[in-house]
């Protein structure tokens, strides 16, 4: 990644020295129960990196709840329970689910007597059935293929205080939404939202995902070493959960592998990186904080928005 003016850049080793508390509140079997299929994470990932993001998360969050009071006793109103929303965004396969879970596990262990929940946007894409109605199958993950007014109520239900919001399932199993299951979110505290649109604009709103969330951080890497991991991961998943006779890609894993190979190459080509090239790695700059990787998911460098 290039220098960026309005970034402040920290090597690794200027970054762990921001927080210095040493007690990890995870073991290496925790990290292998949250980290997203075929990522890869370390307990010193978690000192070095993620402690000092969770304790600068945690100093943000005190001054929202800060602010909040300070703003309900001008206004003369009682303070309503609005939750403190993160966003984490990033390319498909480039690490954001584990940085998503591993950022809720620290909350409940920094937060132990307040609630914290995470949902993904995969849930408000439409279904398969809607996708081919629209003709947009091929399209699926790009900004067009969300069902954005549904996901913008659901995201203005959960800051405005409402007790109960739902929103839908999407089984990557099968490749589609769960008809008739939903992720309950009852007054979360703090809300951590993950998904590659996170941080976009859609031109047909005139409100953004970015205007609920109250940090946001992107998960950064190369697009070549993106599509190496997009393409381990698939290989990986051809030999267990593709394996499956109710999954999605189960025909790709007992047909030709070099036909399947060629398969994921092409979504990612046709796909995947053109809907990063356009929609997704445009948005990075609206970060408030970047992760950037390296080979073997290693983070080398934190940026930090200076305003």
């Amino acid at each position: 990644m290039e220098e960026q003016l309005n970034y402040y850049r920290f090597s690794r080793e200027q970054w762990k020295r921001f927080y210095r508390g040493g007690h990890v509140p995870l073991t290496a079997e925790n990290l292998h129960e949250i980290k997203a299929f075929n990522d890869q994470i370390s307990i010193d990932d978690v000192r070095e990196i993620y402690l000092p993001v969770a304790h600068l998360l945690q100093a943000k969050f005190e001054h929202y709840l800060s602010w909040r009071e300070t703003e309900s006793v001008f206004l003369q109103r009682n303070n309503k329970q609005s939750p403190f929303i993160i966003g984490v965004s990033g390319s498909v396969a480039v690490g954001k689910t584990t940085t998503a879970r591993l950022l809720e596990i620290l909350f409940k262990y920094l937060y132990p007597d307040r609630r914290t929940q995470l949902i993904t946007t995969d849930g408000f894409l439409y279904s398969n059935a809607e996708l081919k109605q629209r003709q947009l199958m091929e399209r699926k993950g790009f900004p067009e293929s969300y069902d954005m007014p549904r996901l913008i109520q659901f995201l203005n239900d959960v800051k405005s205080g409402k007790p109960i919001a739902k929103s839908p399932v999407y089984s990557h199993q099968t490749y589609d939404i769960v008809p008739n299951r939903y992720n309950v979110i009852t007054h979360p505290d703090i809300l951590i939202i993950e998904g590659i649109n996170v941080l976009q604009l859609p031109t047909n709103q005139r409100i953004y995902i970015s205007d609920f969330t109250d940090f946001s951080v992107y998960v950064d890497a190369e697009a070549d070493l993106i599509e190496t991991w997009y393409l381990d991961r698939f290989e990986a998943l051809m030999k267990t959960a593709f394996q499956d006779p109710q999954n999605y890609f189960y025909p790709w894993a007992i047909g030709d592998h070099a036909d399947a190979i060629a398969m994921a190459k092409r979504v990612w080509e046709d796909v995947d990186l053109k809907n990063l090239n356009d929609y997704i790695l445009p948005t990075r700059n609206r970060a408030d904080l970047i992760l950037h990787k390296v080979a073997h998911h290693l983070i080398d460098a934190v940026y930090f928005r200076k305003y």
